[in-house]
């Protein structure tokens, strides 16, 4: 709290106020995350997911994982400390 008091006290924005925005900002955090990467970035991996279910084949399911895993894994690299 004594954080968000300075903080209250140079912006002047209630403490309350900053409390339930940092509360929201942090219960929101994939959904932002989801927002950062983009609308064409999670469409192209549902497609991946998509084509994959279509076929019916475990085979193409698992291709797809480890597609998805990799490019995940890539999207994960730039928010994860080394």
């Amino acid at each position: 709290m004594p954080t968000l008091t300075g903080l209250a006290d140079f912006t002047g924005i209630p403490e309350g106020a900053l409390a339930r925005y940092v509360l929201a900002k942090w219960a929101s955090a994939g959904n932002e995350a989801l927002l950062q990467i983009g609308p064409t970035m999670i469409e192209r991996l549902w497609q991946i997911v998509a084509a994959a279910e279509d076929t019916g084949e475990d085979a193409a399911r698992m291709d797809a994982y480890h597609t998805l895993r990799g490019m995940l894994s890539w999207l994960r690299s730039s928010s994860v400390e080394p």
